[in-house]
Formats: C-alpha cells, sequence, structure tokens
C-alpha cells in the first residue's frame, strides 16, 4: 500500500514538487518575493482591522460589497485579496497564501500568479453581483438580496483558482479535482455567497486553462508544419 501511494504521488506531484524545490533550493525565499510580501501585507491588515482606529480605514480601501458602486468595488478589489475576515482565524488564511501562492508564485512567475488571483477574484466579485440580480428564485445562480450587504474579503477565492490552474498546468489532476469536487460539497451543504465566489473563481481559471491550451496545440501546430516543398521533396521555388 505504501509503495503504491508512493508511486501514485510521484506520478500526481513528481513534476510540480521538481519545480518548486529547485528553486527553493537555488534561491531559497527570494524566489517567492510576492508570496512574502502578500503574507506581510495580510498581516498588517488583518491586525489594522482589528483595532477601533484602523476598521474603517480597511474597510474604506479593501471590503467590496454587491451594494457599493462598481467603480468602488473595482478600486477595492485588489486589496481585498489580503483583507482576511475577522470572523476566521488569521493563520488560516497566512498559510494558504504561503503554500499555494507561494508554488503558484514558482510555477507561473511573478506577473502570472498575481493576474490570476486577480481574475479569480474579479470573477467571484463580479458573480456576486450576477447572482443578487438574478435573485434566489434562480436555481443554482440565483443569491438573496441580503448577500449584497456581505462583507467579501479574503484570499480564498484566489487561492482555490490558482490551486486548480498550476495542478492542470503540471498535470496534478486529482489534486486539482479534489479541489474542484470541495467547493462543490462547500456550495451543498452550505449554500452561501463564498462557496459560490470560489466556483466562480475556480470557472475563470478553467476559461483561461482553455485558452493557454488552445493556443498552445496551434502554437506546436504551425511549429510542426513543414516548409513549401518539404513533403514532396522538391526545393522551395525561387523567383
Amino acid at each position: 500500500m505504501r509503495e503504491a501511494f508512493a508511486r501514485w504521488a510521484r506520478v500526481e506531484w513528481g513534476a510540480l514538487y521538481g519545480v518548486v524545490r529547485a528553486a527553493l533550493v537555488r534561491r531559497g525565499v527570494r524566489a517567492v518575493p510576492l508570496t512574502v510580501g502578500a503574507v506581510c501585507l495580510t498581516a498588517v491588515l488583518h491586525f489594522v482591522h482589528g483595532q477601533s482606529w484602523g476598521h474603517r480605514f480597511v474597510e474604506n480601501v479593501g471590503a467590496v460589497r454587491v451594494e457599493d458602486p462598481l467603480w468602488l468595488a473595482l478600486l477595492r478589489t485588489p486589496l481585498s485579496l489580503f483583507v482576511p475576515a475577522l470572523h476566521l482565524p488569521v493563520w488560516g488564511a497566512l498559510a494558504q497564501i504561503l503554500l499555494v501562492f507561494g508554488i503558484a508564485e514558482i510555477c507561473l512567475g511573478r506577473w502570472r500568479m498575481p493576474a490570476l488571483a486577480y481574475v479569480a477574484t474579479l470573477a467571484g466579485s463580479l458573480y456576486a453581483r450576477v447572482g443578487v440580480a438574478l435573485g434566489p428564485d434562480v436555481p443554482l445562480l440565483g443569491l438573496p438580496a441580503s448577500d449584497a450587504q456581505v462583507v467579501d474579503t479574503g484570499p480564498s477565492a484566489a487561492v482555490v483558482a490558482l490551486a486548480v490552474f498550476v495542478g492542470v498546468r503540471h498535470r496534478a489532476w486529482v489534486t486539482a479535482g479534489a479541489v474542484v469536487v470541495a467547493m462543490v460539497v462547500e456550495v451543498l451543504v452550505k449554500e452561501n455567497l463564498a462557496g459560490k465566489e470560489h466556483l466562480a473563481a475556480i470557472a475563470a481559471v478553467l476559461v483561461v486553462c482553455g485558452v493557454v491550451a488552445v493556443r498552445q496545440r496551434r502554437s506546436a501546430g504551425a511549429d510542426s508544419r513543414p516548409e513549401p516543398g518539404a513533403a514532396s521533396g522538391v526545393p522551395p521555388i525561387q523567383s
């Protein structure tokens, strides 16, 4: 049993582990500067958010609600990623960022990782507006009007989306599938705004995965296309 699990683990995580380990051995913490910055920023914002003198400030710069004007929500969305919910343990958010953001930064790069994290968070926030507009009578997609007042912050949508994207990219299919199934179960067991936003974030990165796969397939097809005259053995026409 142990040997079978070890073989499965090598197939599932071998390529991903090799990339992450090589980067950390070669560069150490310098391989994940954005992740370290994100952890520090999240910790600081959580501390300030919990103080009487800083609560309003953090709400004004990083709290997103459906009832807010769209332009204001878009301005707050990037920072909302680093404002963990006060009713949840902050160490959970910090651990998620350190692990998932760190792996994603190494595997995707310093620009793609934050870009995908933002796309996932934005997809969740925009879905919330659509869901509230549809109303609770629309199955699966609809949300109650009370969700318009829910504060929408935290890294969870970006975390699950990045986990799925990295899993698909490195063919860790079971891991990526497990994350998706876990989010579906979350919605089925406790249907709430956060769970549905997680699914919206995953849907957004799966679309990105599809676009990337199509582009790679087209690029591979173009590279394998023979030069004019090569297939027949006749040299190209020269004028």
